[in-house]
């Protein structure tokens, strides 16, 4: 199969193999299609859920909810140690 694109996705195309993350035209195409058949097949509970996560996150950064990184880190760190060792338990 061969394709003839506008030269707007030539461009797209171009800058996606400059950045070297892909080593030919079919790469980017099947990323891209790849990428967009995964979106597709989203239910529409997925959609649902990420749009409350999104509304949460909104929410607390409206409230100023929100932990600096390190304390983020500091968790996140636990959780991890908690997982590998749950005898651990939380910090």
């Amino acid at each position: 199969m061969q394709l003839n694109v506008p030269p707007d996705l030539e461009t797209l195309i171009n800058k996606r193999l400059s950045g070297g993350g892909y080593t030919s035209a079919e790469d980017v195409l099947r990323r891209a299609l790849e990428a967009q058949d995964a979106e597709e097949s989203w239910t529409d509970e997925e959609r649902r859920a990420l749009s409350a996560h999104i509304e949460e996150g909104y929410l607390q950064a409206e409230r100023v909810a929100l932990i600096d990184g390190d304390q983020a880190r500091r968790e996140i760190q636990a959780m991890k140690n908690e997982r590998a060792d749950p005898k651990v338990g939380p910090s």
